[in-house]
């Protein structure tokens, strides 16, 4: 007999904390598959808060964390990495044993950490979690319903993540078209500070090299689509990647050892005028590079925040 497959819940109210992109298109995305009956949302700005209501992101906007949280049966964090700490402690009291909290930091070893010294009781409540969607714009304005649709969303769970709340949490994501996947946090984050940290640092650093030198400007001005395509992550939120690199630093700076090792081999071949080891390290990333695909879930990825 073929077993039933788990339903996908209905939420009565989800409170949103952090009425940006992310968590904007996390709410269209549930309103459209209707499994939410009310949206409340807090941001730090009340003119962000009000947009939200205006484009009906939101049913109604609150003006603290607590409040938002308050009879919620669904909590998403969708604020930097830097202000998870703050704003677990101020939905502790006010979240319900019931309730199923999750995040959408791109970082989850530090974010467990802030959960872990904030929730008390209430940690049993929260699946960490990491779309790997977004935009090279943010804010609500942006919020997209399809955001999350045939990405990946990767689930941390904690030792004292229930059962229960891991599949509640699959199910959601699965339910607005994610391809959902389980790492521990610490397999997480080395992952990205590979695949996503060090690229964006190396964007941040090669156009500051470049803008560094007088004539620059003249530089930028013949740059192609070389250039473009490498330097696009570079345009990302400063904000949001202070504290992404700070948060991941120490896998991010393991990264940067195997960056500048790898450098030195190029660097060392170019004066000794060594053309054939040259060629050898360039043919050997081309191999690499034309023998990897996008997986299924990280297909169409314009993100900056991944």
């Amino acid at each position: 007999m073929t077993p039933e497959r788990p339903t996908t819940p209905r939420f009565e109210r989800l409170a949103l904390i952090g009425c940006g992109l992310m968590g904007g298109s996390f709410a269209l995305a549930l309103r459209k598959a209707g499994l939410v009956k009310t949206i409340v949302g807090f941001s730090a700005s009340e003119k962000t808060r009000q947009r939200a209501v205006e484009l009906k992101v939101i049913d109604h906007a609150c003006t603290n964390v607590a409040d938002a949280v308050q009879g919620a049966d669904l909590v998403l964090l969708a604020v930097p990495v830097g202000a998870m700490q703050v704003s677990f402690a101020a939905m502790r009291d006010a979240l319900q044993p019931s309730a199923l909290l999750m995040d959408v930091g791109s970082t989850k070893c530090d974010v467990i950490a802030a959960a872990q010294a904030s929730l008390g009781e209430r940690l049993s409540c929260f699946v960490p979690a990491h779309p790997i969607a977004g935009k090279e714009v943010a804010g609500i304005e942006h919020a997209d319903s399809t955001l999350y649709q045939k990405r990946r969303t990767i689930l941390t769970p904690l030792p004292q993540t229930s059962i229960q709340k891991m599949q509640a949490a699959h199910t959601v994501w699965a339910a607005i078209g994610s391809h959902v996947s389980t790492m521990t946090p610490e397999a997480h984050d080395a992952t990205f500070a590979a695949v996503s940290h060090l690229p964006h640092l190396l964007a941040f650093a090669a156009v500051n090299a470049l803008t560094a030198q007088s004539q620059g400007a003249t530089f930028l001005e013949m740059a192609g689509p070389g250039f473009r395509d490498f330097s696009r992550i570079a345009a990302s939120d400063a904000a949001v990647w202070r504290d992404i690199l700070s948060a991941n630093k120490t896998e991010v700076l393991m990264q940067v050892s195997y960056f500048r090792a790898a450098l030195e081999q190029f660097e060392n071949t170019l004066r000794l005028g060594d053309t054939p080891a040259l060629q050898h390290l360039i043919q050997q990333a081309s191999d690499v590079r034309s023998a990897w695909t996008l997986q299924a879930g990280n297909a169409c990825n314009q993100d900056s925040e991944d």
